[in-house]
């Protein structure tokens, strides 16, 4: 079985966040991506514990690298200024390439 070579783009932000990140993702042509509330702990305290607009979501996006770079630097320069936010990228391997394109 081959696996195809992708990337995971982790974006972690507060839920205010969240239709500005999907806005540039679908800008890109991206539309399938995984979203879902979490909590934790980190330099701005601890967040998700209290009201709806505290909440922090976790959007998981598998991409072409060639992709990768246009939409991060699209959300460091329009979002990191107005939200809490963190980004990271990990090199993931899948075997339905197709579903990615």
């Amino acid at each position: 079985m081959k696996l195809y070579n992708m990337k995971l783009l982790t974006i972690t932000c507060e839920i205010l966040a969240q239709k500005n990140v999907i806005e540039i993702l679908h800008k890109h042509h991206i539309s399938g991506y995984t979203f879902y509330e979490v909590g934790g702990s980190g330099a701005k305290g601890i967040r998700g514990q209290g009201f709806q607009n505290e909440k922090n979501i976790k959007i998981e996006v598998i991409l072409q690298e060639e992709k990768l770079f246009d939409i991060l630097e699209e959300i460091a320069r329009t979002l990191f200024s107005d939200y809490a936010i963190i980004t990271y990228v990990s090199d993931v391997g899948v075997i339905r390439m197709e579903k990615f394109s």
